[in-house]
């Protein structure tokens, strides 16, 4: 009986730290990547390792290029639920990026997504079950001035989830994803405290989201019954 394992992208911090900690609490083996916080990486797995007696693998590379996702999964030989929560966003009118900024966006919000499905897949088929996660964004529904790029990529993964969980659903494999509104992370440190008092003022909740709501709710995504497949489901305190 294997425990319980999950891949987690983008996991050095933010979003994907507080969903390695949600995961690790429940008792799941994790795989967690990043790009660039190799440090913050491994001390993550060493303290949550020996904070819950579970294993925890880091790896340090590119999601958005597929010879370092095959890499990866070279060493992954059981896999439970996938969470593709790598992401960039890119602020700026769209006339001024460039082809390199676009396709960088491109790559790390939705090739990566492609990627990882693509090779966890043959593994869940093995025993007709498993859960794949997409963290979106709420701009994947609806666009977001200065924000052309991100909103496309979000917008695309929502697509992708659509129809990959159609493909799926007959060998018992759920694919969901999460479309975010404004959560307290580093990728919205952009904006200044009036630009951030100006947001918050325009959502219901009269806050920002929590990492760890994201976290605790793709815990339940990963718990939910195999009958909750192909959703995009917003989490924005009442902002769209």
């Amino acid at each position: 009986m294997h425990t319980k394992t999950a891949l987690i992208t983008g996991a050095s911090r933010g979003i994907g730290k507080a969903l390695a900690e949600a995961f690790a609490a429940a008792g799941y083996d994790l795989y967690l990547t990043c790009i660039h916080s190799k440090e913050l990486l491994h001390s993550l797995c060493r303290r949550l390792s020996e904070q819950y007696q579970i294993r925890c693998i880091p790896f340090v590379g590119d999601m958005g290029d597929y010879e370092t996702v095959k890499q990866l999964f070279s060493g992954i030989s059981h896999l439970d639920v996938v969470i593709n929560n790598a992401g960039i966003s890119h602020i700026g009118l769209l006339s001024d990026m460039t082809p390199a900024q676009w396709h960088h966006v491109m790559a790390t919000n939705l090739d990566a997504v492609f990627y990882t499905s693509k090779l966890a897949i043959p593994l869940m088929l093995q025993k007709k079950s498993g859960r794949i996660i997409n963290i979106s964004s709420i701009w994947g529904n609806a666009g977001a001035s200065m924000e052309t790029a991100y909103s496309a990529s979000k917008g695309a993964v929502n697509s992708f989830t659509r129809a990959l969980a159609k493909e799926l659903a007959p060998s018992g494999i759920c694919v969901n994803a999460i479309a975010c509104g404004v959560i307290y992370t580093d990728m919205n440190r952009c904006f200044d405290e009036e630009e951030m008092q100006m947001i918050i003022d325009e959502i219901p909740a009269d806050r920002l989201g929590r990492p760890e709501e994201v976290a605790d709710f793709a815990l339940q995504l990963a718990d939910a019954p195999s009958y909750l497949t192909g959703q995009i489901i917003t989490l924005d305190g009442g902002y769209l």
